[in-house]
């Protein structure tokens, strides 16, 4: 969905002193400062899935959407998108159709079927769950006191 332009030695699973295997998710920065990506894997799917529960829509509302769920720093990588729902429509996931009675050029426009609300709903109670593990973590960051 969105990949955000990291710098240092880290880079491409690379570690401080270029050897293979470091963390993708973290490098060294200049100053000896650690830089961490802390990305969601696949959040693209049940973002993409939320946007088209409020309606049908064409890819590049969709690509607008989710760089408002994704923030500033992000870019949307348009082909990623169009992949995703590409493999989201051959699951039967949503359906696309192409109209021409929309503003400017023919567009495709994706909706969301009952097998991807259920989907959502998954993602959803799966995310929560994830949500409890990050809140456990932060809190317990948070605490001075190791006890």
């Amino acid at each position: 969905m969105v990949h955000g332009h990291r710098s240092g030695g880290g880079r491409h699973g690379r570690g401080p002193s270029g050897a293979r295997g470091a963390a993708r998710c973290r490098w060294l920065a200049g100053g000896g400062a650690w830089e961490v990506h802390a990305r969601i894997e696949r959040f693209v799917e049940p973002s993409l899935l939320l946007l088209l529960r409020d309606g049908e829509t064409h890819g590049y509302d969709l690509a607008d959407a989710l760089a408002e769920i994704a923030g500033p720093d992000e870019r949307i990588d348009m082909g990623n998108l169009y992949r995703t729902l590409r493999a989201l429509e051959f699951e039967g996931i949503v359906t696309s159709r192409w109209r021409d009675d929309l503003p400017g050029r023919t567009k495709r426009t994706y909706e969301l079927t009952e097998v991807g609300e259920r989907l959502l709903d998954a993602w959803a109670e799966a995310l929560r769950s994830n949500q409890r593990v990050i809140v456990g973590f932060l809190d317990r960051y948070e605490r001075k006191d190791p006890s």
